[in-house]
């Protein structure tokens, strides 16, 4: 039997995409329930999805009887308590990054699942890019030795005028960029080098300027605003006050050693560089993500070696990855796919780099796990 599919969040533009593709996997699942905060644009998802039931109350979408999963698809702030509600219910839960606003929702969120036997999912969906797999491979088999430099670049700029949303408020973004895809970077770094980061020294803040303030549209209004005006077409600005920038210096269990940058900013630019540099005691390689190549370069190698890496895609990422692992989770059964205890791995990360670049200190993620209890 399929899932039958609760959506918080509904309309926005993480959710939107993730509808089309449970429509497409029609014989695996089912949505019978959506909730958002604007009445017109819950509707017409309905109408979309064949949803039976809206709600702008997400406690009625949890507490919904015929549902069984739940994607958390809302505000960094809103996560914990509903996922924690789908925990006391008996709902699997598809969570979306960062798990929560710090390291003791993560930690009681992923705990609440595992003690349920509840099946969860984390979308860490670099790790499915063939890219990122390859290079997992060359470390797995040796190639590089052993792992002793890390750099990563994750530069995703968005329009110079778009407008503030959310994640421009750090009451409801857990840590801005350096929650957003600076989670993404430090996953994919554990998941191919299976290093954990013992301590972070950063630097972030909001370098971009005052954004037009023209109510609270989603992303998606947003950014299709920002690309057919100005910042001076509003009369109305607001200065964003979550992170949109990161730098991030990390020391690794083991003694490996790196550096991370995670930007929103308009005139950061990516694909000048490689995204990912891995620097071994045998080698060293680069991954350039748009181009899908990797560079290896050993002792003597110049120019190094390139890899194109065909990638065709990864097709229907619910039908591939999210049920197959709620299904595995719920069983019991051991699951290669991310999860809430990645989600609090990663969280100790991202809480001890906001609270790093706050101090201007060092910070040992094991201190998170004390700090927010």
């Amino acid at each position: 039997m399929g899932f039958q599919i609760g959506v918080l969040g509904a309309t926005g533009f993480i959710a939107t995409p993730y509808r089309q593709e449970i429509r497409e996997a029609a014989t695996d699942a089912r949505i019978v329930a959506h909730c958002a905060r604007r009445r017109d644009q819950l509707e017409r998802a309905a109408r979309e999805d064949g949803a039976e039931f809206v709600t702008d109350d997400w406690r009625q979408v949890v507490d919904h009887p015929d549902i069984d999963l739940v994607l958390v698809a809302t505000p960094d702030a809103l996560h914990y308590e509903a996922a924690m509600r789908c925990a006391e219910q008996g709902k699997h839960v598809f969570c979306e990054k960062p798990v929560g606003m710090n390291t003791r929702e993560a930690r009681e969120i992923w705990q609440a699942f595992r003690d349920a036997e509840l099946g969860h999912f984390v979308p860490y969906w670099t790790r499915y890019i063939e890219v990122f797999a390859r290079a997992r491979q060359m470390v797995e088999s040796g190639e590089l030795g052993e792992i002793r430099g890390v750099v990563w670049r994750w530069h995703n700029p968005r329009p110079s005028a778009i407008p503030f949303t959310w994640r421009d408020n750090a009451d409801l973004s857990a840590a801005g960029s350096i929650g957003d895809v600076g989670s993404h970077a430090y996953d994919i770094v554990r998941w191919i080098t299976g290093a954990e980061a013992s301590r972070v020294l950063a630097h972030a803040g909001v370098i971009s300027g005052p954004k037009p303030d023209i109510g609270e549209p989603n992303l998606s209004e947003a950014l299709e605003w920002g690309q057919k005006h100005t910042a001076s077409d509003s009369a109305d600005q607001r200065t964003g006050t979550a992170f949109d920038y990161g730098g991030i210096l990390v020391e690794f269990r083991g003694g490996a050693i790196g550096a991370m940058l995670a930007s929103h900013a308009p005139f950061l630019r990516k694909g000048l560089a490689p995204d990912l540099e891995l620097h071994g005691t045998k080698a060293s390689l680069a991954v350039y993500r748009i181009e899908s190549t990797i560079a290896l370069a050993g002792p003597g190698d110049d120019p190094p070696v390139r890899e194109i890496v065909p990638d065709p895609g990864v097709g229907n990422r619910f039908a591939r990855f999210v049920f197959p692992a709620v299904r595995e989770r719920a069983a019991g059964a051991p699951c290669k796919h991310p999860g809430l205890d990645d989600g609090w791995h990663v969280q100790r990360f991202v809480d001890a780099a906001a609270t790093s670049a706050r101090r201007g200190a060092w910070v040992e993620l094991e201190e998170m796990d004390d700090s927010n209890r």
